[in-house]
């Protein structure tokens, strides 16, 4: 079987790690889509693997969760009538779990933005932690039980709840432009958490590198995820680009080398060679 020399592979893998669509870098690389489409799944399957099972025990101190949204073969408005309530079709939310000290990503979870994906998220979340931790969500409701259940209330959680109000500018113009937030509000709370710690901006900020490093999350493009599993291995592409090889401006080294779970910066050539 014909297999691409390292080089190429490691080309591919790169463009798309950068932001660049699928058939941008089919062009660039002078590849067929086909051989993009399954150099992304083998590396997404292979990252997805290989970070299951060494993001575990983490030592982690205070994390922090979020939801992203993005969406598959069309927007849900838009889906038709003989495909609705399919999976992978419509929203889809990625649900993300960050290290506020060493910004590692603990957990991701593709889904519906509901109490079971919440549960389940939490779940994972609880399992990859050694210690007891404070966490931080915003205000969506099925986090209370899904983070009561999944860590029998041995956690020190809080709600931030961010109050936006009504642009200056309310013509056209401002559409696309963010809501001004005039202010935050605690919510609910378990244990003890400290309240000079309750934030979810560090997760906010990784949302917005999930945003500039993958082109199917791009807001008004035509470069959104056609299949939901094609979708989720990006998504684990990404993470271990970004957990593994992306040094941290502020750390000045990546987030695993931070949280002691690697000893260098890995290369795109290690990453690609995790599907061998």
């Amino acid at each position: 079987m014909n297999r691409l020399p390292i080089e190429k592979r490691v080309q591919i893998i790169n463009l798309l790690v950068e932001g660049m669509s699928m058939r941008a870098t089919s062009r660039i690389a002078d590849v067929s889509i086909n051989t993009v489409t399954k150099l992304l799944v083998e590396v997404g399957t292979a990252c997805a693997e290989y970070q299951d099972k060494t993001l575990r025990d983490l030592p982690c101190k205070r994390v922090q969760a979020d939801e992203i949204w993005s969406f598959c073969y069309s927007k849900a408005k838009n889906v038709p009538a003989t495909m609705k309530g399919q999976f992978g079709v419509g929203d889809l939310w990625t649900w993300t779990a960050i290290c506020a000290d060493t910004k590692l990503a603990v957990s991701w979870l593709v889904g519906a933005r509901d109490y079971e994906t919440a549960c389940d998220f939490m779940m994972d979340v609880s399992e990859r932690l050694a210690n007891r931790v404070q966490l931080t969500t915003d205000g969506f409701k099925p986090y209370l039980t899904a983070v009561a259940g999944a860590f029998n209330n041995q956690v020190d959680y809080a709600q931030l709840i961010k109050v936006y109000g009504q642009p200056a500018d309310s013509t056209d113009r401002r559409r696309y432009s963010p809501a001004e937030c005039s202010g935050t509000i605690i919510g609910k709370t378990i244990g003890s958490p400290d309240y000079d710690h309750i934030s979810t901006s560090y997760v906010e900020r990784q949302n917005l590198t999930m945003r500039m490093h993958m082109r199917r999350f791009t807001r008004l493009t035509n470069g959104f995820s056609k299949k939901a599993e094609n979708h989720m291995h990006a998504v684990s592409l990404y993470f271990a680009f970004y957990n593994f090889a992306k040094i941290h401006k502020t750390l000045r080294v990546t987030p695993a080398m931070e949280a002691g779970i690697s000893d260098h910066v890995w290369s795109i050539e290690e990453i690609v060679k995790l599907a061998e």
